[in-house]
């Protein structure tokens, strides 16, 4: 870790430069360079994250001002707008896409000291996809409707820390559920998702693997009930039946049991039907799984409004692949930050905290435990501006 740069300098350490190597080796991503380098090139992506940078020319501004800071970053002068633009267009945006899938296992690593969210041990991770709407006009390549255009985000959010798991990014009319039968599951896992992803084929598959998922049912739903459960005395579980499906289609897609659960929500007061092939934990803690899918949901909330994927500093798809690469490797790279720090950081907080003092002089884990008691790091003695 480097001690005397700055604090984004200190951040960038976390990533790996042997790993960064190995990736722009890997897409030979650095194929008739002529200077400006793969490095160069992420660090002022991540800076434009970090930094909340609207433009091109807010990078090259944000860097060109940080004097002699861009030696800690690794750069010998802030890139061109124009040489960044035209990298951001033909370099592969597999490199960021590598460099995420890198910094997701050390993450992975750290979260798995943590407190689990669950007393049992199967891993637990949510599915779901956000639509990012874009201007038609000058995103031809992103048509989704007839006057609209938009790229769809798929995620996949491990529960154990929260973290992202696997990401991958489409046009705005590609259908969840065909990006969620490309994923493979150890045996034991619990995939929670909304109703959008109810497929029969690939329940029956999820199921043959021993895969547990737990869903809402749909309302139109035809089924018998085979058996009653008991319920408890206390708690909002109102029913808990195990049933089959009596609907031709359904009953031959997936000739199994299921579990249908209703939980009633006093919040909204209403009740939730669910659905689970999970036939051992209590209907209680089906419930509890379910609500807990709502962080794949405050995941999406937090990186729209934390980092940069809702405008673009590039308009090709290349550019807008690397720039929503960059923004998922810069949660992880916050996510880490905050289950490293005593101080009880809230993920928006830090992101603003960081960003006001991105460039400023100080131990990053000093500053991230006593973010207002650690004061930065003045000039070198002899050199302070005297006034009289």
């Amino acid at each position: 870790m480097i001690k005397v740069g700055s604090l984004f300098s200190q951040v960038l350490s976390l990533v790996n430069r042997h790993d960064f190597s190995r990736a722009v080796k890997q897409w030979d991503a650095e194929k008739g360079a002529k200077g400006f380098r793969c490095w160069d090139q992420f660090v002022a992506m991540v800076f434009g994250q970090l930094a909340g940078a609207d433009s091109l020319r807010e990078i090259e501004g944000g860097l060109s001002t940080a004097l002699g800071k861009l030696r800690h970053l690794g750069l010998k002068q802030a890139p061109a707008r124009s040489t960044l633009s035209y990298a951001n267009e033909h370099r592969p945006y597999q490199l960021f896409e590598t460099m995420f899938y890198y910094l997701s296992d050390q993450a992975q690593t750290l979260a798995a000291g943590q407190k689990r969210r669950f007393r049992f041990k199967n891993p637990l991770v949510s599915i779901d996809a956000s639509t990012i709407e874009l201007c038609l006009s000058l995103y031809d390549w992103a048509r989704f409707r007839r006057k609209k255009g938009a790229v769809k985000l798929h995620l996949m959010l491990n529960h154990q820390g929260c973290l992202p798991q696997w990401a991958w990014l489409t046009d705005g009319k590609v259908h969840d559920v065909k990006m969620a039968k490309t994923l493979e599951f150890e045996p034991g896992t619990i995939v929670a998702v909304d109703r959008g992803y109810i497929d029969y084929d690939l329940f029956d598959y999820w199921t043959g693997e021993g895969v547990w998922f737990v869903t809402r049912a749909k309302k139109n739903m035809a089924y018998r009930v085979v058996k009653t459960r008991d319920i408890p005395d206390y708690g909002n579980i109102l029913r808990d039946e195990e049933i089959e499906f009596t609907g031709y289609d359904a009953s031959h897609k997936y000739p199994h049991r299921l579990r249908r659960i209703v939980v009633w929500d006093d919040e909204n007061q209403r009740e939730i039907v669910l659905l689970t092939n999970h036939m051992n934990f209590a209907a209680s803690t089906i419930g509890r799984i379910y609500k807990d899918r709502w962080q794949i949901e405050l995941f999406f909330k937090a990186i729209k409004q934390t980092l940069k994927i809702k405008t673009f500093v590039g308009t090709s798809e290349n550019a807008v692949q690397i720039q929503i690469w960059t923004a998922l490797l810069c949660m992880l790279i916050l996510k880490i930050l905050q289950m490293r720090s005593t101080f009880g950081w809230s993920l928006s907080n830090l992101a603003a905290m960081l960003r006001f003092n991105l460039l400023t002089y100080r131990d990053l884990w000093v500053w991230l435990n006593k973010p207002y008691q650690t004061p930065a790091i003045g000039p070198p003695e002899g050199q302070l501006l005297l006034f009289e």
